[in-house]
């Protein structure tokens, strides 16, 4: 999915994990129309000011459930990215992914599809005229420096959910209540579909090295005696080897993602991950070019080209910020 605020902030997102204290720290969403008038809004957890990353995850757009049968559903055409990866998970509808790789493919629920942009990938998202119903989450991973500059690749991978006490879960990255994903990964890191029973009280083991975050589809659920609601994501630091999950008087679906703190500072400005305000301006240059705006000539390094058999011209990128990116700090527990 692009990010397509008409003024999208350059953010300077430090990786400042915490120690878990008793509960959980509860982040709310913030609502960004995608496109037009008529488009969806989506809830976005990831990023904002008192947390950017969890582990290596940086971004989480939550959306629907939404009608699309008389409403333009997802219609996103060729985006770039570079120096992450898009997790594309489903709880109801389908979508149409087809990326510069060569990779076509359907998201359907409860399967994943992983897109690694490396160097810099572009992809178009439509959801499909068979879709009235739109339910979903679009996330992104930041790749650590040593590989962010890595081969586009895309993987699809469809969990068989585990049976817990009162509960489900399909994991599809990592390793969860001791099922695991084959799916590539560059950092350590968890991401699961979780769904528990009324009422139903459950202690989940959890890697003492790694942040964690909820997030809560439907229904009410306490994460470590702390109450988060449908729409909010709830965060737990390093230390903390298992966690109590309590649903409330409705059946409770969540996803839960998680993994090693990455340890470095990113700056994310509209679909780019990259380290420096520079490297962002030369991205943007790069998509520019690539797509035939602004008057540039597409070099052979460009590392952007475009998904075939697209009917729609791509998104070009929004305007820069017109000051260079100052730092700043974000606050942390413990």
């Amino acid at each position: 999915m692009s990010n397509v605020e008409d003024s999208p902030q350059e953010l300077f997102c430090p990786s400042n994990p915490a120690a878990s204290e008793d509960g959980a720290e509860v982040l709310e969403p913030r609502l960004v129309p995608l496109g037009g008038p008529r488009a969806m809004t989506v809830r976005r957890t990831l990023p904002q000011r008192s947390r950017s990353l969890i582990g290596a995850w940086c971004f989480i757009d939550h959306y629907g459930p939404e009608d699309v049968s008389t409403a333009a559903g997802m219609a996103v055409p060729p985006h770039p990215h570079t120096g992450l990866q898009t997790i594309s998970w489903l709880f109801t509808g389908e979508i149409k992914h087809a990326d510069s790789a060569g990779n076509h493919a359907m998201v359907l629920p409860g399967q994943l599809n992983l897109m690694t942009a490396g160097r810099g990938i572009s992809h178009s998202e439509y959801s499909t005229a068979a879709t009235s119903i739109l339910h979903g989450v679009q996330l992104w991973a930041a790749l650590p420096d040593h590989v962010r500059f890595t081969d586009p690749g895309f993987e699809h991978y469809t969990p068989t959910p585990v049976q817990l006490a009162g509960a489900t879960a399909s994991v599809f990255m990592g390793t969860v209540a001791g099922e695991s994903s084959p799916v590539t990964t560059f950092t350590s890191m968890v991401g699961a579909e979780i769904t528990l029973d009324a009422e139903t009280r459950l202690t989940l083991d959890l890697s003492p090295g790694f942040e964690h975050g909820f997030l809560v589809d439907s229904g009410s659920l306490k994460v470590a005696g702390t109450p988060v609601a449908a729409t909010e994501l709830a965060y737990l630091g390093t230390g903390r080897a298992q966690v109590e999950l309590q649903a409330g008087a409705e059946p409770v679906r969540l996803l839960l993602i998680g993994g090693e703190p990455l340890n470095e500072s990113i700056v994310m400005w509209w679909n780019f991950v990259g380290r420096s305000h520079e490297e962002i301006v030369s991205f943007r240059a790069a998509w520019q070019s690539a797509i035939g705006l602004e008057g540039a000539t597409l070099q052979e390094d460009n590392p952007f080209s475009l998904p075939k058999d697209q009917v729609d011209a791509p998104l070009p990128a929004p305007a820069l910020p017109t000051v260079t990116l100052r730092p700043r700090t974000s606050p942390s527990r413990g």
